[in-house]
């Protein structure tokens, strides 16, 4: 199955990727969320360990795990789908945690791919903030923007950078990007 449909919008956190997947949603784009925030909730919610300040490789196989079922969903929709996040970022999310990238996990980025071009979200210090499930600093969200970059690039995406302008502007940008013929 050709996989030309799938955009994914990576980059660090609180660079305000999630609002844009929200309103892209709002404009009748097909979406899907972020595995991060979602596994977090769960786990916190259950007492389970495989977060990010706990057992940080099961929170990387959870990722893995809910990336490859956003792929296989998303292969299933027609027209464009953006993707908040993809396979990559989960080699990325490894990597920033100075832990081993497991060889299933790198086969799991090669076979499952997505469209060629990939947005990645600048950091962006205006509107980044902590909350309950965004514990990173400011360092640490610049981090994982250079390493989601370096990660995609490795894998022979074309990265393009969405501007630091307001969410419909964004909106915008992505449309004029997905829905060329």
């Amino acid at each position: 199955m050709t996989t030309d449909h799938l955009f994914v919008i990576t980059g660090g956190p609180g660079s305000g990727k999630s609002s844009l997947i929200a309103a892209l949603a709002e404009q009748g784009v097909a979406t899907m969320p972020e595995a991060g925030r979602a596994i977090i909730r769960d786990q916190v919610a259950i007492g389970g360990d495989a977060l990010p300040w706990g057992d940080r490789m099961a929170f990387a196989e959870q990722m893995l795990g809910w990336e490859l079922r956003s792929h296989r969903a998303a292969l299933a929709l027609a027209g464009p789908v953006v993707l908040d996040r993809g396979i990559p970022d989960v080699i990325g999310y490894l990597r920033l945690c100075g832990l081993p990238v497991p060889a299933h996990i790198e086969r799991a980025a090669t076979a499952f791919r997505y469209h060629r071009t990939v947005f990645i979200a600048p950091h962006w210090p205006a509107i980044y903030a902590q909350d309950v499930e965004r514990k990173q600093d400011e360092a640490e969200a610049a981090a994982t923007h250079d390493m989601m970059a370096r990660v995609y690039a490795e894998l022979g995406y074309r990265l393009v950078v969405l501007p630091c302008a307001a969410v419909p502007s964004r909106v915008e940008f992505i449309l004029a990007h997905v829905m060329q013929p």
